[in-house]
Formats: structure tokens, sequence, C-alpha cells
């Protein structure tokens, strides 16, 4: 005997959608699993509505027929499932992408300021970034010699470009150290074209990398706009004109102008200490940014 009411039903269908989203597109391993059998459970007692438990202690949802739903409800029901079955998916494909970009730019972030300085022989600061680099480096490499993300779903030859750079930043660090500094420049240089095609062949256009790099920055000078924070914008305005000119040099379309636009504007009103405007010029210069990372990021 049917012992699970419809709205019970529709429950359990809607856990069950999330939890096997949640699996597919965010966990590896046993939790991944896990979440697969719960997803199984939940959504095999909604499809016979018969829950085993249920049964037995005696409980039952069924009490009010389901028959006394209306229509409109009942496809109201149906198509809010459907809308996060789909919603759900295409969320998760865009996060999940998103977050890899910015967990990727925030470990690259370190390696450009090593290579940069171990070209510009400044062998203290090389160090200080190094020891940035490799702590950052080996939990981007755990994670994601496990867990793949949907846009990585199909490389293969990620886990080969892990173990290369892998090995690559290891065998710099008696250069870096106190070795030869040059060597280690252009040893380290090696690791550039490896995330260049990684990101490349997964359909990460280098303009993607430098968008999110620029929107961290960004951010700050948001925060600062809204707090009418003057001198913090002035003071955080050459760092995020430096990101931005990395999206520049990857394409300089009207749209990306208009982001640099608003940004200058927001710097000469911080400059002029014209507070009350802030805000607006920051909502512009955000929304400008988020028609180019929509389409393009």
């Amino acid at each position: 005997m049917k012992n699970i009411h419809l709205i019970d039903r529709w429950s359990r269908m809607a856990l069950a959608i999330v939890l096997a989203q949640w699996a597919y597109f965010w966990l590896a391993g046993s939790g991944q699993w896990a979440a697969y059998a719960g997803a199984v459970i939940l959504g095999g007692t909604a499809w016979v509505q018969v829950c085993p438990v249920y049964r037995l202690f005696g409980v039952s949802t069924a009490s009010l027929s389901a028959y006394e739903m209306g229509t409109a409800w009942k496809v109201l029901g149906w198509a809010a499932l459907l809308a996060l079955c789909v919603g759900g998916s295409y969320g998760s494909m865009f996060f999940s992408r998103k977050l890899f970009l910015e967990e990727f730019n925030a470990m690259n972030h370190f390696y450009k300021q090593t290579l940069f300085l171990t070209g510009k022989d400044e062998r203290e600061k090389a160090n200080a970034e190094y020891d940035h680099l490799m702590p950052a480096w080996l939990a981007f490499q755990s994670k994601y010699k496990k867990y793949r993300p949907y846009a990585l779903r199909k490389d293969t030859n990620l886990s080969a470009n892990l173990v290369s750079v892998q090995a690559i930043l290891s065998s710099v660090e008696p250069g870096v150290r106190s070795g030869d500094l040059h060597q280690a420049h252009l040893d380290l240089e090696k690791v550039r074209p490896v995330f260049q095609e990684m990101l490349k062949r997964n359909g990460f256009s280098m303009l993607s990398v430098a968008l999110v790099d620029f929107h961290d920055s960004m951010e700050l000078v948001l925060d600062a706009a809204q707090a009418q924070a003057v001198q913090k914008i002035v003071l955080l305005y050459p760092a995020v004109s430096e990101k931005l000119q990395q999206v520049e040099e990857q394409a300089n379309d009207a749209e990306i102008q208009a982001i640099r636009q608003h940004l200058d504007a927001l710097m000469a009103m911080a400059q002029a200490k014209q507070r009350d405007g802030l805000s607006d010029q920051a909502d512009k210069l955000k929304s400008s940014f988020v028609k180019v990372y929509l389409q393009r990021g």
C-alpha cells in the first residue's frame, strides 16, 4: 500500500535531484557514491510511492488523498521539479567552471610572481612567493587529481599535466633558494605552456581567465566605493588597473573599453573626493563587467 503523499513524493524527488547533481558536478570518491546512493533511494521511494521506513514505524503521509490537490498545483509541482533539474544542472556547470578558474588564478598568481621575480634576479622576494606557490599548487593538484569539474570531465591529459607541473615546480626549488636563479627562471617558464594548453584544450579562453582574475580585484574597489572610502579606491586602483590591462591584452572591443571607462571614472571621482556619486558609478562598473563576463567568461 502506498504511504507517500504527492507533496512528500515531490520533496523526495527534489532532494534526489539535488543529491544527484551534487554527486555528478561537485563530488568525487566515496562521497560521490554516497550521494548517488541517497539519490537512488529517495528517487526510488518517490517513484513507487512506498517508504519502507514509514511502514516500519507505522507512519504514512498518504492520509490526504492526492486527488484533493487541484490540477494547477500538480502542474506547478512537476514544473518546479523540471526547473530544478535544468536550472540546477546549468548552474552547477557554470559555477563549477567558475570555481575552477578562481582556484587556478589564485594558484597561478603565485606562479607568475615567482616567475617574474626569478627573471628580475630578486632572490629574497622570489623565495617568499615560492613559499606561497607550493602550498597553493599542492592544494590545487590534490583536489583536481581526484575531482573533475564538468568542463574538464573529458580531459584525459589533465593528470599527466598535473604530474608534469609538479615535477617542474619541485625541481626548481634548489635554484630558487640558493642556486642558479636564471636557470630556475628558465625551468619555471616550462610551466606556462602546460597551463595554456590545459586551458585551451578545455575551452577556457585566456580572456575568461583574465576576467576572473580582474573580478576579484574589482570587488575590492566596489566595496570601497559603496563605503565611500575614496582613499582606499585610490590605493587599490593601480592593482585593479593592472588586472584590467591583462583583460585588454586578450580583447579590447567596445564592451571591454566600457569597463575601463567606468573604472577610470570611478578613480577620477575618488581623486576629486566626489563621494555622492561613487555608489552609482560602482554599479555601472559592475554592470559593464557582468555583461562581458556572462557572454564571454
